[in-house]
């Protein structure tokens, strides 16, 4: 908060008169973020920060990142889908998909097909190597929320569900 107390005006034209405050003789020893913590998506992010490092620690054993498990399990999950598919379901550019989906078929842990009807489409199939590999990955993912979650009730998990979802569904809107 500006206070006018020990603060020096600046010379020069009074029309343009800073208020300048002192400068602290020393470096902050708390950082506030009081002003921050009154939004919904500064406590998301915090959030998300805390899942997002330790679901990397999850997936590190098996090779695979956010982005490489997510796809992967889709795949698993929807043989046969399109790359443009894809790409929507995971809200990305399809030019970035692109990098997911070849270091999975480098792996062999998915095959892309030509889709007879359509030359300029892929279908995506996972192999039994990603088929096996998701299983072992969503266990692992299944685990790591279980133990972010273990102090958060059933009906608060709903509630912060049912929260997100509103959050993206306003956007989708306009």
């Amino acid at each position: 908060m500006l206070s006018l107390k020990n603060a020096h005006l600046s010379s020069g034209d009074p029309m343009k008169t800073v208020i300048k405050e002192p400068e602290p003789e020393m470096g902050v020893s708390h950082v506030s973020d009081e002003t921050l913590r009154a939004f919904v998506g500064y406590h998301m992010k915090r959030a998300f920060n805390v899942v997002q490092t330790d679901l990397a620690r999850t997936l590190k054993p098996f090779d695979l990142r956010m982005l490489t498990y997510t796809a992967l399990v889709l795949i698993v999950d929807n043989p046969g889908l399109r790359q443009s598919q894809l790409a929507d379901a995971m809200d990305v550019e399809r030019p970035n998909l692109v990098v997911i989906i070849d270091e999975l078929e480098r792996r062999v842990l998915i095959v892309r097909d030509r889709v007879p009807t359509d030359r300029r489409a892929y279908a995506l199939k996972a192999t039994l190597a990603g088929r096996q590999l998701c299983e072992k990955a969503v266990a692992a993912v299944t685990a790591h929320e279980q133990r972010l979650l273990e102090n958060m009730d059933a009906t608060t998990r709903d509630t912060v569900i049912a929260a997100m979802q509103l959050i993206q569904k306003s956007l989708s809107k306009g």
